[in-house]
This record gives C-alpha cells, sequence and structure tokens, in this order.
C-alpha cells in the first residue's frame, strides 16, 4: 500500500488530499500540521476551510484512507510520497525583502524529513516556490542523507480559491517536473501513476523541474496581467465614455484572446498573484534581467493604482470629504464562494477611507469580525507568516464596524462601496436600501455587478468601474 504524507494542512495540503483520498482508495492519506488548532478542525464538522464540495469529500474518506495528524514525524518516516505544502511568504525583512519568497519554513520541513527518514523518499514540492528551491531541497537531503534516496519532484497546483475541488477532479492539467535521470524519472512516472487514477493521461505534463517551477510563477503572472490589462483600459472607458465591459466582450470573442479573466474590478487580491509576481520580479533581478523584472512590476502597479483610483472616486463624489461619514463596505473576501481575505483589495480600499476618517461598516457573508480586524491591524505580507508572529490581538480599528446582515451596514450610510461579487448583492432591495441612507446616496460598484439604470431610477447616484460616468461624477474631479 501507498503511503502519502503531506506536510501542511492549508488551502492547498486539504483540499489536493481529500480528492487523492477519494480517488486512492487503495492509498492511505494522511495530512499533517504542527497546529493543533487546525488539524482539530480538519477532524471536525467545521472544517477549517470554505470550499464548496470540499465537506463532502472530507466525509467520504476521513478515518478510511484519510487521516489529519499533529503527530508529523511518525507519519513522515513512514510516507513512501511526501507532499510539502507549507507556506512561502514574501520576506518581510533582510535581502530581498518585499520581493523574495521566505523558505524558512520550507527549509525546516526538509530538514526533519531528513531527520526522521529510515527508507527511500519522494519529496513533492506543492506549495509555490521560486525556480531552483528544489535544487536547495536537495542540498539539504543529500547532506544528511544517511545512505537514504531523495528524489525531489515539482509539482505546482493550479486550483482557484472557489472552485478548487471542481479543479482537482476535472484538472486542465497536471504538471510534474523531475529530474531527467533514470531514478527521478521513476520518481515521475511513480506520482503520475497516482493521478492516473482518474486524470486523463493526456492531461498529465511532465517535464524537467526547473520547468515546472517556473510554470507556476508565469502563469500566475499571466492570469494577473489580464486583470491589470482590463482595468488599465477601464480607467480610459471612463475618461473617454466607453463601457469597459462592451469593451472587454469584443476584445474577448477574439478566439487567440478569449473571454476570461477580463472583468474590469476594483483589483485583484488573493494569497498568489502578487506575492508570485514579486518573486518572478526578484529571480529576473538577481539573474540579471531588470527590464524583465520592470515589466512584470507594472503589473501590480496598475493593481494598485486601481484601488488609489477607487478610493479618489469616493472621496472626491462626496464633496471632497468622507470625514465622519458611514460608508458601508459590501464585501471583504477577495472574490465570492470563499472567506479568504488575503491581499484582498477590500483592505486597501477601507484603510483609504479611515485614512479619510470615514467610518466604516462592513458586511461579508463568509469573513468574520475577528478575520476583518486583524486584516486591517495587520502590515502587508504579515497575513501570510504563522498568527504567532503576528500582531498580539490587534487593537481593534475603532471607526471599523462589522455587522451580519447588507441592510445593517447600509442603515445610514452615505455611501456603499461593493467590494466582492457575492451573488446575493445582486439581489438586495435596494429601494429599501436607499431609503436608510442618507440623501444624496451613492453606490461604487467595484465588481460591477448591480443593474446601473435600476439605481439611478431609484434615485442613487452610480459609479461603476469603466462604465460611462453618472453626470454627478463629470462635474467632480476624480483625482482629488
Amino acid at each position: 500500500m501507498v503511503k502519502i504524507c503531506c506536510i501542511g494542512a492549508g488551502y492547498v495540503g486539504g483540499p489536493t488530499m481529500a480528492v487523492i483520498a477519494l480517488k486512492c482508495p487503495a492509498i492511505e492519506v494522511v495530512v499533517v500540521d504542527i497546529s493543533v488548532v487546525r488539524i482539530a478542525a480538519w477532524n471536525s464538522d467545521q472544517l477549517p476551510i470554505y470550499e464548496p464540495g470540499l465537506d463532502e469529500v472530507v466525509k467520504q474518506c476521513r478515518g478510511r484512507n484519510l487521516f489529519f495528524s499533529t503527530d508529523i514525524e511518525k507519519h513522515v518516516s513512514e510516507a513512501d510520497i511526501i507532499f510539502v505544502s507549507v507556506n512561502t511568504p514574501t520576506k518581510t525583512r533582510g535581502l530581498g525583502a518585499g520581493k523574495a519568497a521566505d523558505l524558512t519554513y520550507w527549509e525546516s520541513a526538509a530538514r526533519m524529513i531528513a531527520d526522521v527518514s529510515k527508507s527511500d523518499k519522494i519529496v513533492v514540492e506543492k506549495s509555490t516556490v521560486p525556480v531552483k528551491t528544489a535544487e536547495a531541497i536537495e542540498k539539504i537531503l543529500m547532506h544528511n542523507s544517511k545512505g537514504i534516496n531523495y528524489q525531489i519532484l515539482s509539482n505546482p497546483e493550479f486550483l482557484a480559491e472557489g472552485t478548487a475541488i471542481e479543479d482537482l477532479f476535472k484538472p486542465d492539467r497536471v504538471l510534474i517536473g523531475g529530474r531527467e535521470t533514470p531514478d527521478g524519472q521513476k520518481a515521475v512516472k511513480a506520482l503520475k501513476d497516482v493521478y492516473a487514477h482518474w486524470v486523463p493521461e493526456d492531461r498529465i505534463i511532465t517535464t524537467n523541474l526547473w520547468s515546472a517551477e517556473l510554470s507556476k510563477l508565469a502563469a500566475n503572472a499571466f492570469l494577473a496581467q489580464r486583470i491589470s490589462s482590463v482595468n488599465a483600459i477601464s480607467a480610459l472607458c471612463e475618461a473617454t465614455g466607453a463601457d469597459v465591459t462592451e469593451v472587454a466582450y469584443s476584445v474577448g470573442r477574439d478566439s487567440r484572446i478569449g473571454p476570461k479573466f477580463l472583468n474590469a474590478s476594483v483589483g485583484f487580491g488573493g494569497s498568489c498573484f502578487q506575492k508570485d509576481i514579486l518573486n518572478l520580479v526578484y529571480i529576473c533581478e538577481c539573474n540579471g534581467l531588470p527590464e524583465v523584472a520592470h515589466y512584470w512590476k507594472q503589473v501590480i502597479k496598475i493593481n494598485d493604482y486601481q484601488k488609489s483610483r477607487f478610493v479618489n472616486r469616493v472621496v472626491s463624489s462626496m464633496f471632497n470629504t468622507v470625514s465622519g461619514k458611514k460608508i458601508a463596505v459590501l464585501g471583504f473576501a477577495f472574490k465570492k464562494d470563499t472567506g479568504d481575505t488575503r491581499e484582498t483589495p477590500a483592505i486597501d480600499v477601507c484603510k483609504g477611507l479611515l485614512g479619510d476618517k470615514a467610518t466604516v461598516s462592513i458586511y461579508d457573508p463568509q469573513v468574520t469580525e475577528d478575520q476583518i480586524q486583524r486584516d486591517l491591524a495587520m502590515n502587508k505580507f504579515d497575513w501570510d507568516h504563522p498568527i504567532h508572529l503576528q500582531p498580539m490581538s490587534p487593537t481593534a480599528v475603532k471607526q471599523v464596524r462589522v455587522t451580519w446582515d447588507a441592510y445593517e451596514a447600509t442603515k445610514g450610510a452615505h455611501g456603499v462601496c461593493i467590494l466582492t461579487e457575492w451573488d446575493e448583492f445582486k439581489t438586495l432591495d435596494y429601494q429599501r436600501i436607499y431609503d436608510n441612507m442618507q440623501k444624496p446616496a451613492f453606490v461604487f460598484d467595484g465588481r460591477n455587478i448591480v443593474n446601473v439604470d435600476k439605481l439611478r431610477e431609484i434615485g442613487f447616484i452610480v459609479y461603476s468601474i469603466g462604465k460611462p460616468l453618472d453626470a454627478w461624477l463629470k462635474d467632480m474631479p476624480a483625482i482629488a
């Protein structure tokens, strides 16, 4: 019986291993983590992450061939294949701070594997890592090998939050990178055989180690670039009276371009895009390619510009001040169908409004008040480091209230900012919201999900990203 152990029970490790266990009943899968709280949650009815379909998969396999444990060393030493999906946050200090990936957790995992292993192992990189990480890991394992053979594989994940289970069931591709030696190829085949239980052969791509590592960073950079491209065009649309939805639709009909990832918005978020691009930028700089680094950096610059442009629009529309005014924020997660707030544009928008002394009232169907307060009190990049390294009990931001109801959040507000495209925001009773707001009542739609004409009929002044401007907004300077 093949035994698989995964170090790290987060957004990647948990769902991936649950699906492997479901699809390969003959394989024993154990997910280990140092966090007792997190493992307890995986063993309970309230899983630590929200992902459609995940509950059913876990409940089907848990206790049969899927286990969650804090006994890391025991399970690592028994495993044949070890997946490592620990955090690779952006460094906050030292060499490469603000760009380079911090491989502290990776390295300690590698050293632990070397310490406890008594038999040959295949070690699989699952976290997004900088190119050539495999080489560093290999060196650590080889120098501590005690005669044991290690093969390092890169098997990056291409999951999108909110559809992770679907992505695992029917992946576009599974990428496995390994050494081009007989032993390396044997290891690649062993992992390929696991995926072949449910993934068609032609969707399993095998490459060399470096190609696999770089493909993940490149894929995320290309996706983020599309969002920044359409967001850049959205600013031009507002200036010229064009409609970004129409422009994006026309562009997306070109079969070479395709329609996905062309929705203009307040900006991209999530744990990967910014982190991976910064990482790519750093690798380019380290390899003497400043022009390439500069090119990819622009993707993040446009994203930051889009968020500050949104805040400027809110403030300038309201007579150039939001001081003491209640602003309702609908949606805090970085996209719908997930409770994840990592790098969500809502953080920068809220901080911008708070910086102008607004009172902010937030509603998100999946994000807790504790999480929101923590996000608003945290420094950039802190979110990706373990909780005990984050600021203790962040001082709650006084001007922020978190409610559990959209109508409560908007009551008495001067303006409403929609920052996540939750389906329920499309069907709210906007007449009721309007009646309970201060006048003039503003809606700033950061996700282009509301029916603009309908809202204007009710009496709202509406700003939608990349759409022809409301007459009211035309008279107000966009940049204060």
